[in-house]
């Protein structure tokens, strides 16, 4: 009976852990559908105002008066890492960690004398990196999911073009997991400063535009406004992820919970048939004793 009796508080421990992960998985997808939703609004505009900067941007003269385009030498580089605040969604923060050190690794590879700071956005990556002393984290902002906004955002944006106006940085990327369906994540190492990544040519279209004041004027507010949205872009791509890749790895601890539910419950039906055999058994026995 022993046996019978531990096989029950396994059942109702299974059966707790997997109600637990069935409400998560309910919680999760709620929160997809959200930033799923806000993700597809952004992505045209995002497309859009990139592909505008692409056609208006073949003036190299005034490519060159912009504060943000590439410098004759990188010495330093800011790698922006965008890890969750939680944990069981699968591999999602494990894998932007792993791009991280290979990303790092790379730089080193290249120019061993090239200084590599961190600005972390998510207690995942900073937990992590915090206890690397070879590694220097510049800033932690892992509030930022609490409230994700693009006022918020903007005011990391704005804080990351200052440091690379002042030339505190002369390289800026972001590696984070961009959003591809609730099942997918792809791990993306963009680079966000300088603009020679607006600048391609391939994605060049042949348009006319008429400028209003001016050329110059518009470039320089449209080149800050689209970092900006790029940057925004990258937050919410990695928000709706998150919660995909929880929403994943909770269907699945559900699944799993269900399939060991039933072993248990047919090792404790077996056993709790072999138990009421014996006592049979031992009745029968003790009846013929008596005759």
């Amino acid at each position: 009976m022993a046996n019978l009796k531990e096989v029950r508080n396994r059942i109702d421990s299974v059966g707790s852990t997997m109600q637990i992960t069935s409400a998560m998985k309910m919680v999760s997808a709620s929160k997809l559908r959200r930033s799923q939703n806000s993700v597809v609004a952004l992505r045209p505009y995002s497309k859009l105002l990139s592909n505008i900067i692409n056609n208006i941007m073949d003036d190299e003269d005034i490519l060159q008066d912009s504060p943000y385009v590439k410098r004759k030498k990188t010495e330093n580089i800011l790698l922006i890492v965008l890890t969750s605040n939680k944990g069981l969604c699968g591999g999602f923060n494990a894998n932007v960690i792993k791009q991280t050190l290979r990303r790092i690794s790379e730089i080193y590879n290249e120019d061993k004398y090239i200084k590599v700071d961190l600005l972390s956005c998510g207690k995942k990556s900073s937990e992590f990196f915090s206890k690397m002393n070879d590694i220097h984290i510049f800033e932690t902002n892992d509030e930022i999911w609490d409230s994700l906004t693009f006022e918020n955002v903007t005011k990391i944006t704005s804080k990351v073009m200052e440091l690379f106006i002042n030339k505190t940085y002369d390289k800026v990327e972001i590696i984070y997991n961009k959003f591809k369906n609730a099942a997918t994540q792809i791990i993306s190492n963009e680079n966000f400063l300088p603009l020679d990544n607006f600048n391609n040519k391939e994605e060049k279209k042949n348009s006319f535009y008429i400028f209003e004041p001016s050329k110059e004027e518009i470039i320089h507010n449209i080149i800050p406004q689209s970092l900006k949205t790029q940057f925004f872009r990258c937050f919410l791509d990695s928000f709706a992820a998150e919660h995909g890749a929880r929403m994943t790895a909770m269907h699945k601890a559900t699944d799993n919970a269900q399939g060991l539910l039933k072993e248990l419950k047919l090792s404790y039906n077996k056993a709790r048939q072999s138990a009421i055999t014996n006592e049979i058994i031992e009745i029968s026995a003790g009846a013929e004793a008596l005759n």
